[in-house]
């Protein structure tokens, strides 16, 4: 087995002891840090380049943090209007995942890059994978073909995979 496969098998098994410890350390610094952060190099390689992500000039790697919990409605001093059933604030879901939030907050800060593909790094953070307008990039027909269809703005993603783990 390649190193790719023991990496993966190592983040499969998340309730292994080396894993939780090491996600706890994570989280805590993830914590401490900006919510937008550019890295050098992918914290989970095995799962960026199944995504589309190469070790060259034109691939960069943030990482986004995005709260957890449930959404409260902004309700401006505790005056709700309107029939009983709508009068909610507390026990609200938001209607998106935490990776579309966290995609388009890459893209609006982001605004000359695009958004390649990201994947789940910890409870606090999802890792995107950003494609600038780079010339190796544009180089390649099927690529440039997918990042200049108008269909996306921001929480668009060029490439898309079948299951999201």
């Amino acid at each position: 087995m390649g190193a790719y496969k023991y990496v993966s098998e190592l983040w499969r098994k998340k309730q292994s002891d080396v894993m939780r410890f090491l996600q706890r350390v994570r989280c805590w610094e993830y914590r401490q840090q900006s919510s937008i952060v550019r890295l050098t190099r992918p914290t989970r390689p095995d799962k960026a380049r199944r995504l589309g992500y190469k070790a060259k000039q034109g691939y960069v790697v943030y990482r986004v943090r995005v709260r957890r919990g449930g959404r409260k409605r902004p309700v401006p001093k505790g005056i709700v209007y309107g029939k009983p059933t709508n009068q909610g604030v507390t026990q609200l879901k938001f209607q998106r995942s935490k990776r579309s939030v966290a995609e388009e907050r890459a893209g609006r800060k982001l605004g000359g890059l695009k958004v390649l593909n990201s994947y789940w790094l910890n409870e606090v953070c999802m890792k995107c994978i950003i494609l600038p307008s780079n010339a190796c990039t544009y180089s390649k027909p099927l690529l440039y073909k997918r990042m200049t269809m108008g269909t996306w703005k921001f929480t668009g993603v060029i490439f898309s995979i079948s299951c999201y783990l």
